[in-house]
């Protein structure tokens, strides 16, 4: 298209120049004393040129008043350039693990004038994983006043640190700063508030999140329910000071974990802790009748109550269906002991040893064997017992 038009306006010259020439016109151009006459032709040639000429000179002389703001908007796009070149050199080095290249390559860019607040980031990472903490609180302080999604990088980089020098404290606090800002809080950031609140024992905080998380299907299943198993036996084991906080708290554990065994155990342990042998009793019962466990049953011989008789016939009647469990037998002669059947005790304690020797069925042992009056034999069983780990 463009090479048709000039085709036409070449024909048109040409055509112009042709109309021209046969003119016989001239123009007169008075100035006394001078008096000059020109061809038409030539007159307008020169105007023409002349146009041209100013034209051109225009362009020129604005292109040089234009000439230093082009110089500094070349400079800084060059610079600029450069910063993101140094930005990449940075992410990658960084995702390679080559932490010192990294630094150098963000301070580059932000020495370059490189406005992004990755720069900043990358070299707090990178400083941090270099174990120069000084220098990371500097790189990150330079993210202080950049935009919502920067300050949400700045705040999560500072709860990995807290997180890695083992301050869950601090890490919580930078995370609700970030709850503050209106951020919602995406999945790493319940995923590091999980782990901030492992470390600071808040296991109520720990069943929260967790919880959150399912609901967001961002936690393996298995592992969830590991974390709420160990969150439990932590509850169970550092709040539970009295009965009453004890019973809340077993009430509270969900159905489905009140059989784990190490559950249970845990819960029995505290009960037999506060002098209620008979929870721990029908808790351990209700648990190995749903889940049988050998390690658990060993358990049921540790609650003694003023009559053991009733624990040692429902003990009996499991060892009809677990006749080969050493805990078993440990437990019936545990409670056999307490109720003074020093046969049965015997005959349950020596049987147990030939299943999978113990230090408790030993030490069970030399406690009969004193109660029986008989030193020497409770001496062998007790030195027995401190050869087994």
């Amino acid at each position: 298209m463009k090479f048709l038009f000039w085709l036409l306006a070449l024909f048109t010259a040409a055509v112009a120049v042709v109309l021209a020439a046969k003119n016989p016109g001239y123009v007169l151009v008075v100035y006394p004393p001078y008096r000059i006459e020109l061809p038409l032709t030539l007159f307008v040639l020169g105007l023409l040129a002349l146009l041209a000429t100013t034209y051109f000179s225009m362009r020129l002389v604005i292109a040089l008043l234009h000439l230093p703001e082009y110089v500094r908007n070349f400079r800084e796009q060059r610079a600029l350039s450069k910063g993101r070149l140094a930005m990449m050199e940075a992410l990658t080095a960084f995702f390679e693990g080559r932490y010192a290249a990294a630094e150098k390559a963000a301070v580059r860019a932000m020495e370059s004038g490189e406005q992004s607040g990755i720069n900043p980031i990358i070299a707090a990472r990178s400083a941090h994983e270099l174990r120069e903490f000084d220098k990371r609180d500097t790189y990150l302080a330079n993210t202080q006043s950049k935009s919502v999604g920067e300050s949400t990088m700045r705040l999560i980089a500072r709860t990995e640190f807290m997180l890695d020098e083992k301050q869950p404290l601090l890490a919580l606090n930078s995370l609700k700063e970030l709850s503050a800002s209106g951020k919602h809080k995406h999945l790493g950031a319940l995923q590091l508030q999980l782990k901030a609140l492992q470390q600071a024992h808040d296991w109520d905080g720990v069943l929260a999140t967790i919880s959150q998380l399912e609901k967001r299907s961002a936690i393996n299943s298995s592992i969830a329910k590991q974390m709420q198993q160990q969150a439990w036996i932590e509850k169970l084991s550092t709040q539970a000071q009295d009965l009453q906080t004890l019973n809340a708290l077993w009430k509270a554990v969900p159905g489905e974990l009140k059989q784990n065994p190490r559950i249970a155990a845990r819960a029995a342990t505290a009960f037999n802790k506060l002098q209620d042998c008979k929870a721990a009793q029908q808790l351990l019962a209700d648990s190995l009748n749903t889940h049988w466990d050998s390690e658990l049953v060993t358990l049921y011989g540790d609650c003694k109550v003023a009559s053991s008789v009733g624990q040692i016939e429902q003990a009996e009647k499991w060892l009809k269906l677990h006749s080969e469990d050493a805990g078993l037998l440990l437990a019936l002669g545990k409670l056999c002991l307490h109720q003074e059947l020093w046969g049965k005790a015997q005959s349950y304690l020596d049987a147990s040893n030939s299943l999978k020797p113990s230090r408790a069925a030993f030490t069970a042992l030399g406690q009969l064997a004193e109660k029986i009056s008989k030193p020497e034999d409770a001496f062998k069983y007790y030195q027995m017992a401190g050869e087994l780990k």
